[in-house]
């Protein structure tokens, strides 16, 4: 019985700092000069559970994979990890590009998708981090606990959103946001209950609809302490 004891608090303990962990996903996107990659990083510290909702979309790793990858430097899709990509984002569209304020993004394409993830909304996080430029927050409405998949990244000094609950959970690395200013200023077309209800369709009935997202990543690079 200690022996099971020792193990089942290895085990938590293994969970804990593997939640702690941030880590990386990069978006490849259609631009107005072609197709251009950026990469989120995410801090589980920041909002945990958008991190945990924000993983669900982009991932699916069974335990071995968790386990494989605290020996690792870093995630793969090696077959013996099983790591497969949830896809959700695939192939999405950019519906709200307003350039002194955010880019948001994150309905399905699929009508019937986007009504399973709107019964499926993820409690608040208290807002540990402000909304300030190249930072990537879940929406919501007004009422609490109402974050589903739509993301927006700030594109200027939003900090008057932390009062809302708007929580960031990760930030665009690098040079990233200079990709994201060529994205195809759409303004706020498609309309996005036309995406619920249409999906792509209503991106299609726009003659200058807003660029796709292709591919996210599947695997996560493990952010590591160059000095540990």
């Amino acid at each position: 019985m200690v022996q099971a004891a020792r193990i089942l608090l290895f085990l938590a303990a293994v969970a804990v700092a593997r939640a702690a962990e941030d880590f990386r996903a990069e978006f490849v996107v259609e631009t107005t000069e072609g197709q251009q990659s950026f990469t989120v990083r995410v801090h589980p510290d920041w909002a945990p559970l958008g991190v945990d909702r924000f993983k669900e979309l982009v991932e699916v790793c069974d335990a071995e994979c968790v386990m494989l990858a605290r020996h690792a430097e870093f995630w793969s899709c090696l077959p013996a990890c099983r790591c497969s990509p949830a896809k959700f984002y695939d192939d999405t569209r950019f519906y709200r590009v307003l350039p002194k304020f955010v880019v948001q993004f994150g309905l399905s394409g699929d009508p019937e998708t986007n009504a399973l993830w709107r019964s499926k909304p993820i409690k608040d996080d208290p807002v540990t981090a402000t909304n300030k430029p190249g930072t990537i927050t879940f929406a919501k409405t007004s009422a609490p606990n109402s974050r589903t998949t739509q993301l927006f990244i700030n594109t200027q000094n939003n900090a008057r959103l932390d009062g809302m609950g708007f929580a960031p959970f990760g930030e665009i690395e690098g040079s990233g946001m200079d990709v994201v200013a060529k994205l195809y200023n759409c303004g706020e077309k498609p309309n996005q209950g036309e995406i619920q209800s249409r999906g792509n369709a209503a991106a299609r009935d726009e003659r200058l609809s807003c660029k796709v997202v292709r591919w996210p990543a599947v695997c996560y690079s493990v952010m590591r302490d160059s000095t540990g």
